[in-house]
């Protein structure tokens, strides 16, 4: 039977409750157990897909085409696997799924109620999610005390109760502020936080304690009193460097043991993170930096800037980065100032290379494609990533083809040269208000032109069949390149070095990239989505080795 551990956060949110998972994860799974993480989004949306990215941050994007939460990111970052879109539960799963079967008579004429209807239906979830794995963890999305949590936690309670002693371990992740005017490190948010989970039956068995500083023995026995609890149980978990340390610092403490104790379980071997530790100092201790430009327009958020929308990219960096111990410093643009104030894109001249993330819409759009006519001239490493794509063929078409009004239809529907076009499975969705779920989503593969640079770059991590060398990554789009166009681009000097084949035959372009540039490669794919620690993505790789190349 699967055992569970719950995590739950308490006084903000953002403590490190995703990190916290991921790496008690990667911990159990260093121990020698099946382990599977599952998160709990509480919000009425049915996926992450629609979501604003400057309010929610990155939509994470897995094999078989879920649009979750960015926290699973950190779990396959951490655990080096890929989790379904099964592992993600929201509310407005929850509830659909229930409504969905009344309509349908499934309840037989029963009142259908909050109990047991919706509860059963967590936890049936749950089952499927964690079904053949031993261990199963479970992190529930928001701050002890909000109302949405609520059916939630009722239903982690009622497993545990159905699955008897030594099913469950209970995980607290809380913060502990030190007031500037007062600088001392108070525990009383804490104690408010156990108190609400024990209005919901909920008595937490480990507390993690986040907090600037690690705790010291004061403050570390108030909680202990508080909660009741052993005082080896309360991990103090302080600020640092890179979140890639916690599952170091974590064995540390011997957490892995003690959870397993917990839940009556022993170690069934000696957990090996030599590797990890050698990645962790070469990023915190690299012998070398390089700096890279990303050149966004999911930055702002009122008066903050928000960076979280490209969570992954960055991750990416820091794990090619670590492979060759080189440090990475990023240079977050946003692309309007160069709509604004074109003498700024000198700046550019100053970074060792470029990416130009994904997004929609038209914002920036024109200070994206000015930047990667201003590295494409100046020779300097381009990453394009989906719409990094998308453009970087619209500003070849302007500015080297002559279609000087060449655009995609997403930003000018009426565009003389529709280089970007979208799909027309796509504009029926689009015309029938049929955004949720409908782009074009998951893992697809690509066939790759022999002796292409994207072919050397994924040497290892491709597949040879009959002849041709397939590539896999995940995608998120709903425009394509205009198959009419790519001989003329290609007449120019633009290569399409790799495309997907449709089952109706139409080929979809996947790559493309300059041979006769140092580093001018774009995909049409999410490639940031596939890269962890220690097995970084092949782009990112070339990329980093690239930037550290000296112009």
């Amino acid at each position: 039977m699967t055992k569970f551990i719950v995590v739950t956060g308490g006084v903000l949110s953002g403590v490190g409750k995703g990190v916290t998972t991921a790496s008690l994860g990667k911990i159990l799974k260093e121990h020698g157990y099946k382990t599977t993480l599952i998160k709990i989004d509480p919000y009425i949306n049915f996926d992450a897909g629609t979501l604003r990215p400057t309010e929610h941050g990155e939509v994470w994007v897995t094999d078989d085409g879920g649009e979750i939460d960015q926290d699973l990111g950190t779990y396959e970052r951490f655990m080096d696997e890929s989790i379904p879109k099964k592992n993600n539960l929201t509310t407005g799963q929850i509830y659909k799924a229930v409504m969905d079967k009344e309509r349908a008579g499934f309840y037989l004429g029963q009142t259908v109620q909050f109990v047991p209807h919706i509860i059963d239906e967590i936890k049936k979830r749950l089952k499927e999610a964690a079904c053949d794995h031993e261990i199963a963890i479970v992190e529930v999305g928001g701050t002890v005390g909000d109302y949405e949590n609520v059916p939630f936690l009722l239903a982690l309670k009622g497993l545990d109760r159905e699955m008897g002693a030594q099913s469950t371990a209970y995980v607290l992740v809380t913060y502990l502020p030190i007031p500037d005017h007062i600088g001392e490190m108070k525990t009383k948010p804490t104690q408010q936080a156990i108190r609400l989970l024990g209005q919901e039956g909920i008595l937490p068995d480990f507390i993690i304690c986040r907090a600037k500083y690690p705790l010291d023995a004061v403050r570390r026995k108030k909680i202990e009193e508080f909660a009741n609890i052993s005082s080896d149980h309360v991990i103090s978990a302080p600020d640092i460097e890179t979140i890639y340390q916690i599952p170091l610092d974590l064995e540390r403490e011997g957490l892995g043991v003690k959870v397993l104790a917990h839940l009556g379980l022993t170690s069934r071997k000696q957990p090996n993170l030599t590797q990890w530790q050698e990645l962790v100092t070469a990023i915190k201790s690299p012998e070398r930096r390089v700096t890279v430009a990303i050149v966004g327009k999911y930055l702002e958020s009122g008066d903050f800037s928000m960076t979280d929308s490209y969570v992954s990219i960055y991750q990416a960096l820091i794990h090619a980065g670590a492979q060759q111990n080189c440090g990475i410093t990023i240079n977050w643009i946003d692309a309007k100032t160069f709509e604004t104030d074109p003498s700024k894109l000198s700046e550019l001249a100053a970074a060792d290379g470029v990416i130009i993330p994904g997004g929609f819409g038209t914002a920036g759009v024109e200070g994206k494609m000015k930047a990667i006519e201003y590295v494409r001239i100046n020779k300097i490493p381009y990453l394009g990533l989906c719409y990094g794509m998308q453009l970087a063929a619209v500003e070849f078409a302007r500015n080297v083809c002559g279609f000087s009004q060449a655009n995609t239809t997403e930003v000018d529907k009426d565009t003389l040269h529709p280089i970007i076009d979208i799909l027309p499975t796509q504009k029926q969705l689009l015309e029938s208000s049929d955004y949720g779920g409908t782009m074009r989503l998951g893992s697809y593969s690509a066939v790759v032109k022999k002796e292409s640079s994207v072919e050397h770059l994924y040497q290892g991590a491709s597949v040879i069949k009959d002849g041709q060398t397939f590539v896999s990554e995940r995608h998120r789009h709903r425009y394509e390149v205009n198959p009419r166009y790519v001989p003329a681009l290609e007449d120019k000097g633009l290569s399409f070095s790799g495309y997907h084949v449709r089952e109706d035959g139409a080929k979809l372009m996947e790559f493309l990239e300059l041979p006769e540039h140092p580093f001018f490669i774009a995909t049409q794919a999410h490639p940031e989505f596939k890269s962890r620690l220690g097995n970084p993505n092949p782009l990112f790789a070339g990329f980093v080795k690239a930037c550290s190349v000296k112009r």
